[in-house]
């Protein structure tokens, strides 16, 4: 997450839409960003409200004030793809998914929507394992009403 936390401006606060246990939310607090809510389609820890991501409205995630929306979203291009755009259109939105996904045609209509991509490489998903996952990951700033090229940020030990 580390890499992510520099792209950032201390104190932000953010919604996640796919926050499931809630790690993602405690690593961020613990770097000083402030949750303003907590949802997934199947809740997985108390703090963590019921509800399917794809149902909130750019409106109601700006009533919030969050300045983003953070997630680590399902990889399924026909949840994802979706996601982008209405989160997007909403907020700055940050999504861990797939490095390989940038390289392929089907990212072709969201490139426009694209702020800054931050490489991470290969992200440990299972707690106390010792090996991480078999693809390589990174956070991909989404805003539809941003301007410019994407930026691209390697990989930092």
């Amino acid at each position: 997450m580390l890499p992510l936390i520099r792209h950032i401006s201390p104190g932000a606060s953010y919604l996640e839409p796919c926050a499931g246990q809630y790690d993602l939310c405690d690593h961020l607090g613990a770097h000083g960003l402030t949750c303003i809510a907590a949802t997934d389609i199947a809740p997985r820890d108390g703090r963590v409200h019921r509800m399917d991501a794809l149902t909130i409205t750019p409106e109601d995630a700006a009533q919030t004030g969050a300045d983003y929306i953070i997630t680590n979203p399902p990889w399924s291009r026909e949840i994802l793809h979706p996601m982008i755009e209405l989160f997007s259109d909403a907020l700055p939105t940050w999504l861990l998914f797939d490095a390989d996904w940038i390289q392929t045609v089907q990212s072709a209509p969201f490139q426009w929507r694209l702020r800054r991509v931050v490489c991470v490489g290969r992200v440990k998903w299972i707690k106390g394992s010792k090996h991480t996952g078999k693809d390589n990951a990174s956070w991909y700033l989404f805003d539809a009403k941003g301007t410019g090229p994407a930026e691209i940020f390697g990989r930092v030990a």
